[in-house]
């Protein structure tokens, strides 16, 4: 690849060398999209998701076997006793929290992942990239 001193097409168009007019995505960049937050929203969606699945999964087995335990000595979990309805109630608190977890990331997720759907096809604009590639050549001073 030569590097030439002749002057570049996008040199020529203007010769007082004023700015190039500003194009629609130049002008929005001072304040940030929703779409900005879009990725990071579901990353974080999808995250919170996963760990309240798994929370209500170890709450689930901790319940299956206090259950079981509670059972060896003949008594039921459903009886009417305030001890069997303590060992009903032990995670309920928790439980609820893991749903309600699960549910607002999982709302989040989706409403990122349509965000970024709606979106997929005005990113290139806004990336800064110039147009100018380097080769191998270019890095190697050659």
């Amino acid at each position: 690849m030569e590097d030439t001193a002749a002057p570049q097409p996008s040199d020529t168009n203007d010769p007082d060398g004023n700015e190039p007019p500003a194009t629609g995505a130049e002008e929005h960049t001072g304040g940030r999209s929703i779409s900005t937050y879009a990725r990071p929203a579901l990353i974080a969606g999808v995250v919170i998701a996963v760990i309240c699945a798994g929370l209500l999964i170890v709450i689930f087995a901790l319940d299956s076997f206090n259950a079981a335990a509670y059972s060896v000595t003949g008594k039921s979990v459903n009886d009417a006793t305030d001890e069997a309805r303590d060992i009903r109630d032990l995670y309920s608190g928790v439980r609820a929290g893991g749903i309600t977890g699960l549910v607002i990331s999982g709302v989040v997720a989706v409403a990122a992942a349509v965000v970024l759907y709606l979106n997929r096809g005005s990113a290139a604009g806004r990336t800064g990239d110039d147009g100018e590639d380097y080769d191998l050549d270019d890095l190697r001073g050659e």
